[in-house]
């Protein structure tokens, strides 16, 4: 069995060190693409929520136009229908306000792939230097 030669040794921890920078640089541009990934997710989400806003303010608009239609006739036809499409509206609403809102929690914006690069990788180097 061979033994490595002394005189290599600084050639190979530049070589490490440029590795280990590579690495470095690879998962920074990592964490700025998931970053940016999850910005343009949050700009949905934000974009959901507003929309909600208006057709919450639309639904609330027809339903007290048809509570002033109901208490005006003593007849459903009207009000009933204006009811209906405020509440149909409502619903709306609130389910984009579901959706959008889990577009926004934590967890939806954790760099998720970075974080389990860089724990692959401090396992490898630990792996490495355990030698």
């Amino acid at each position: 069995m061979s033994h490595p030669d002394p005189r290599q040794a600084p050639t190979l921890l530049v070589d490490t060190l440029k590795n280990f920078a590579t690495l470095m640089q690879t998962e920074v541009h990592l964490a700025k693409a998931e970053m940016a990934e999850n910005i343009s997710r949050a700009a949905v989400g934000i974009a959901m929520l507003v929309v909600a806003v208006i057709l919450a303010l639309t639904g609330l608009n027809v339903l007290a136009g048809a509570l002033v239609a109901y208490l005006a006739t003593t007849g459903l036809s009207a009000g009933t229908s204006a009811l209906v499409v405020g509440g149909g509206v409502l619903l709306i609403a609130v389910i984009l306000v579901f959706v959008g809102k889990s577009r926004l929690t934590a967890s939806a914006l954790e760099p998720t792939r970075t974080l389990h690069n860089l724990q692959r990788d401090a396992t490898t180097v630990k792996g490495a230097t355990d030698v």
